[in-house]
């Protein structure tokens, strides 16, 4: 073989190789099963049925149950224990049955999302993009039902809301809010001429979360974003680099102001800000409004240690909880509801260093703990427990929590041990022999 033929045999080698990698369709699968997680109109979901399947295919393929996300197991398992316990006290044994059901398999895929990033923290980026991709796509639905662009775009509204494709707008709001948490953080470290790029898609994606007129979708957008612009502020150590995202904190502040002038030009717009945007409503402050329920819910639940069974609570009430902690009680009884708080209490204490971490996916921990914090609060006058991307979140968080466990791990076992070298022995010359 001549010494060209040597030279090109690994390159030949190499084009042989297959294009679709095991690796690859996974990755790919975890892009769809991000993007799918947007369209939630009707139940059982597109999201669901797929998340379903690629579950059962990656466990026959290898995927681990890791002690190193332990935590998020076992706190779930002990709030599906919990909710599975009060099933039988509900007057409707089918409909809390299924309820139940539901809940064990969001804590399912919130497993599988941390199981396969702790893997292969480097998947994120699969899971940012699915969500990014599908976020302008539900934002522009949303956008297009509400000034009622086309014919039937109407479809996309409830109660003269945006909801895109969803079955309500205070899910459709929340859901866009780490997306667009995501470009806030892009446009702080990316240069000039990506920004410009970046800004038509954010501007969508705000104006998307405004015309849902929820407040709770406003204040986790708000509350996200200054989280994250904080951190930046915080582990930013180049001074000049520091001023830059001042500027861009007060540019962010003046074209936020002129976008809001400009819809609210919208006599429609205007007419429903203006009754949106007082904090309380006659349904939040009546005698059995949503903050009384509250008081009365706590009180019943600490009288009935199983709880009172699934979607029970507006058979004494007229509305539902409104509300995560009382219905971890009211719903999943004493066990589940307080592994429900030690969950939350866990994960941030463990996500808490990691957003000082130099790592290729902190910035978008920075986004998910920014995120999950204005969740946290959102719960206390939302129901969030059968919100899929608050499962995800969950599940993204302790994959990176766990990765970054992983990596310490790794990096104790690679110190080598120090070994004395034994001396080698004295090479005499024919000289010292005396040849």
């Amino acid at each position: 073989m001549s010494d060209a033929a040597i030279r090109s045999a690994p390159v030949a080698t190499r084009s042989m190789q297959p294009v679709l990698t095991t690796s690859r369709i996974g990755d790919g699968a975890l892009w769809l099963a991000a993007f799918l997680s947007g369209f939630v109109i009707r139940e059982p979901a597109p999201y669901e049925l797929y998340l379903a399947l690629i579950t059962v295919i990656w466990l026959l393929f290898g995927l681990k149950l890791r002690s190193e996300f332990g935590p998020l197991v076992v706190c779930f398992l002990l709030y599906c224990a919990g909710g599975i316990a009060s099933v039988p006290l509900a007057t409707k044994f089918e409909t809390a049955f299924t309820y139940t059901a539901v809940t064990v398999f969001l804590t399912v895929t919130s497993i599988f999302y941390a199981a396969v990033l702790a893997e292969k923290p480097g998947r994120f980026k699969f899971i940012e993009h699915g969500y990014l991709a599908c976020s302008v796509i539900v934002a522009i639905t949303g956008i297009l039902g509400y000034f009622h662009a086309f014919p039937g775009a109407e479809f996309f509204t409830r109660y003269d809301r945006a909801r895109g494709t969803f079955e309500d707008p205070n899910v459709y709001g929340p859901f866009l809010a780490l997306p667009t948490v995501i470009l806030v953080q892009r446009l702080m470290v990316r240069p000039l001429r990506e920004c410009l790029l970046l800004l038509p898609i954010l501007g969508i994606l705000v104006l998307g979360i405004f015309l849902s007129f929820s407040r709770g979708a406003w204040g986790v957008l708000l509350a996200a974003s200054l989280v994250v612009y904080a951190l930046g502020l915080i582990t930013e150590q180049n001074s000049a680099k520091r001023l830059r995202l001042v500027l861009l904190g007060l540019g962010g502040v003046l074209a936020l102001a002129a976008m809001l002038a400009v819809a609210l030009s919208f006599d429609s717009v205007w007419d429903m800000f203006q009754q949106r945007a007082k904090l309380e409503q006659p349904y939040d402050v009546a005698r059995l409004g949503r903050f009384a329920r509250y008081s009365l819910g706590f009180e019943m639940v600490l009288e009935r240690p199983l709880g009172l069974g699934a979607l029970e609570f507006n058979q004494y009430f007229p509305e539902d909880e409104h509300n995560v902690y009382l219905k971890g009680f009211t719903t999943y009884g004493w066990l589940g509801g307080t592994a429900y708080i030690v969950f939350l209490v866990w994960t941030f204490a463990r996500l808490v260093p990691l957003l000082f971490k130099h790592r290729p996916w902190t910035p978008f921990i920075h986004c998910i703990f920014g995120v999950m914090l204005a969740h946290m609060f959102l719960q206390i006058i939302i129901d969030t427990d059968h919100w899929r991307h608050v499962y995800m979140l969950y599940g993204l968080a302790w994959g990176l929590i766990a990765a970054e466990r992983i990596l310490q791990k790794q990096s104790l076992s690679a110190i080598p041990l120090q070994r004395q070298r034994p001396a080698s022995p004295r090479c005499h010359s024919p000289v010292d022999q005396g040849a």
